[in-house]
């Protein structure tokens, strides 16, 4: 049976932390780029939206941060930055965690991936790799509880230079290639079941609830594996264990993905290792 596109059973809120910049990179280039980039995710059954404000608000008041128009991680205290996401882990919700070391991607430039991304082809890349979970991720909860696929909402936030239009064209580029069988890197696909781009948004990170959350995501990783900085710490990402999304048990590669793959080709230090050990992977 079609389900009406005005329909939905999940949202996705997608925020990020970190830059999608490649012609110089940190630690390789003096003022380069961000060494990491991480896509946070935050996935919610639908009849939860309207409680996102109470949620934010709730993260706000246990963590006493009631100061400001909107939750913004990195201001956030250590202490504060543990306690945001000790809260977060309590609320019934999936996070997502695309997490990618771009030393190996200084200067490159893929033309075929170019070609279909536009000019942001790499963040859409990483976009891509948090969406093929996310949709297998409902499509499976909504065969289970319903027997039929029900669409996904996708709320991005909106940062400055992007293109989300460029990112829905690909993902359309993508569902032509996996209906025809010729879908590049397919190790996994989209799930276009759960899909519907009337249902994309772009919104200010100060004017949603919910990618405020997707901030908290984004960041704690980013935080983790950022150990140029000096406030480098793995506690809060640690913290959101109980609402990482899982494949069969297993959180790596599914609810957290490290990029480049294999792991190995990241050339990561002993630090940086210790998140993604944490959640699994065999690095």
């Amino acid at each position: 049976m079609l389900i009406s596109e005005e329909i939905y059973d999940y949202v996705l809120f997608i925020d990020e932390a970190g830059d999608d910049g490649l012609h110089r990179v940190l630690p390789i280039d003096e003022n380069g780029a961000s060494e990491w980039l991480t896509i946070g995710g935050l996935l919610i059954r639908a009849e939860n939206e309207r409680k996102l404000v109470d949620w934010v608000k709730e993260v706000r008041y246990e963590i006493n941060a009631r100061q400001g128009p909107a939750l913004h991680f990195r201001n956030l205290s250590p202490t504060k930055k543990r306690a945001a996401c000790d809260t977060l882990a309590k609320m019934p919700v999936r996070d997502f965690c695309v997490c990618s070391n771009k030393k190996n991607m200084r200067g490159h430039r893929n033309e075929r991936a170019a070609t279909r991304g536009g000019k942001q082809w790499f963040y859409n890349y990483c976009v891509r790799l948090l969406m093929e979970r996310v949709t297998d991720f409902c499509l499976l909860d909504a065969i289970k509880r319903h027997g039929e696929p029900r669409f996904l909402r996708v709320v991005f936030s909106e940062r400055g230079g992007h293109s989300y239009g460029q990112t829905t064209a690909y993902w359309e580029v993508l569902k032509n290639q996996s209906s025809a069988g010729t879908t590049f890197l397919a190790k996994r696909e989209i799930k276009h079941q759960v899909l519907s781009f009337r249902l994309v948004d772009y919104v200010p990170h100060t004017q949603n609830a919910g990618l405020q959350l997707a901030d908290v995501i984004a960041s704690a990783f980013f935080q983790a594996a950022n150990t140029l900085s000096a406030k480098w710490d793995t506690a809060p990402a640690k913290a959101l264990e109980p609402r990482m999304a899982a494949e069969r048990g297993l959180i790596a590669d599914y609810g957290l993905v490290l990029q480049p793959s294999p792991p190995s080709a990241a050339t990561l230090t002993d630090n940086q290792e210790i998140i993604f050990r944490h959640y699994g992977y065999a690095i």
